[in-house]
């Protein structure tokens, strides 16, 4: 009953939210929530797997978040990330639907801008799934939801580098999100190794002489104030000499 309560008010398309009173719908989400933890905590005798649910609307996110998004991103973030553990049962990854995986994780970051989780449990959890597919499409996520904030969201791409190149032995791809991260992010305090990885990623590509024209670039520039990045750039560009010698 509760969840065609729920379900009602969520899909209600003909009367305003606004006319809801609110402490229906909160009544109706803790009514929700609560039904969903006794579900989970009554013991199955034949354990099944449950699928995860489609993602919320932006309609529907909008209702249940009652004026507090944050709060709900967090929950949400809670829920997905125990998805994986039912009642008498594990569900390993690769069993999940990795589109509705990203879906709530965009929901939650919807809800939440400022949040750092939802993006780095994409790079550093959903991403060590043993199927490349799947790691590619988490990494590709994080790449797109960087974009929008790289100044923010730059540790989760950062990881993404190191799992494109060590992980999936892709190296393109990494040079790719490495120049991303050189080319977007502009915040002063970020640590100077992350706007350099892109150099690391063309000297395991054996391009050796585009990681020389690169530093030789960025010194020559003056853009680097820095002096301790300044001098790290010098000494790669002189070790990167000598070893062509």
């Amino acid at each position: 009953m509760t969840q065609i309560l729920f379900s009602s008010v969520l899909n209600n398309k003909e009367r305003p939210v606004s006319d809801v009173p609110r402490m229906v719908l909160i009544i109706l989400v803790v009514a929700f929530f609560t039904q969903v933890a006794w579900r989970a905590a009554i013991p199955l005798l034949d354990p099944v797997s449950r699928p995860l649910p489609e993602p919320l609307s932006t309609q529907q996110l909008r209702i249940v978040s009652l004026g507090d998004p944050v709060a709900l991103a967090k929950m949400l973030m809670l829920w997905l990330q125990a998805f994986d553990n039912q009642p008498g049962i594990s569900i390993p990854f690769r069993e999940l639907d990795y589109n509705k995986v990203t879906g709530w994780l965009d929901n939650i970051l919807v809800l939440d801008r400022n949040g750092q989780y939802p993006l780095l449990a994409a790079s550093r959890v959903y991403s060590q799934v043993p199927d490349e597919t799947r790691q590619r499409q988490m990494l590709e996520f994080v790449y797109e939801k960087f974009l929008d904030d790289p100044d923010r969201r730059w540790p989760a791409l950062a990881h993404a580098v190191y799992v494109a190149k060590h992980r999936l032995n892709d190296l393109p791809l990494a040079l790719r999100y490495a120049e991303a991260l050189a080319r977007h992010v502009a915040v002063e305090n970020v640590p100077y190794w992350v706007k350099q990885m892109h150099i690391y990623v063309l000297e395991d590509m054996n391009e050796i002489e585009s990681a020389k024209i690169l530093i030789g670039g960025l010194i020559e520039s003056g853009a680097i104030k820095d002096e301790h990045e300044l001098r790290f750039l010098m000494q790669r560009l002189e070790r990167l000499e000598a070893e062509e010698d």
